[in-house]
């Protein structure tokens, strides 16, 4: 048995959902009875409805500044009493496209910069190894070397045999043309 003693609770109820229409429609209420209290307020109890034309500037000028509402935070508690300069805190503001700045240096991430440094290190060490600096380098030119030793001294040995079996095959044949001359 679950704790409190009841079957089901609140959860197997069904939900009922606000169509976007009925908020939209709450919202409209609600900043119409904002108005009329302002206008109430702006008239001091003269009872006069005052003229169309300012009543129609004053809703125009209201819509804008409400749709600027949207788009600020909006305040929990006593927020809206007291001002709080938080320097952590940074107010998100949204920018258009039109406003958007691709053209302008941006700032890279760690990440790309580090990469970046990176990229640039290894065009440094490798310049550095064909110059023959780095220790590397040297170790590769010292074995080059050896190896080149090594194969001069096979070329020159394969030389000397060669020369060797031609003059042995040279004084081979002047034995063979001297015997059938007698």
């Amino acid at each position: 048995m679950p704790k409190g003693g009841r079957k089901g609770g609140h959860k197997g109820r069904a939900r009922q959902y606000t169509s976007p229409e009925e908020i939209d429609a709450q919202l409209q209420a609600e900043k119409q009875k904002a108005r009329e209290e302002e206008e109430q307020g702006e008239e001091g109890g003269d009872g006069a409805a005052g003229d169309p034309k300012k009543e129609k500037k004053s809703l125009d000028s209201d819509e804008s500044e409400d749709e600027e509402d949207d788009y600020q935070q909006k305040r929990k508690g006593v927020e809206g009493l007291i001002d709080i300069e938080n320097p952590n805190r940074v107010a998100q503001t949204t920018k258009k496209v039109t406003q958007l700045d691709l053209d302008g240096p941006r700032e890279l991430s760690r990440r790309e910069r580090e990469e970046i440094e990176k990229q640039k290190a290894k065009e440094r060490y490798m310049k550095m190894h064909l110059a023959g600096k780095t220790e590397q380098a040297k170790a590769d030119l010292a074995r080059l070397a050896i190896i080149r030793k090594q194969r001069e001294e096979a070329a020159r040995k394969k030389e000397e045999e060669r020369k060797a079996k031609d003059d042995a095959t040279l004084s081979g044949k002047r034995v063979q043309s001297l015997s059938l001359n007698k």
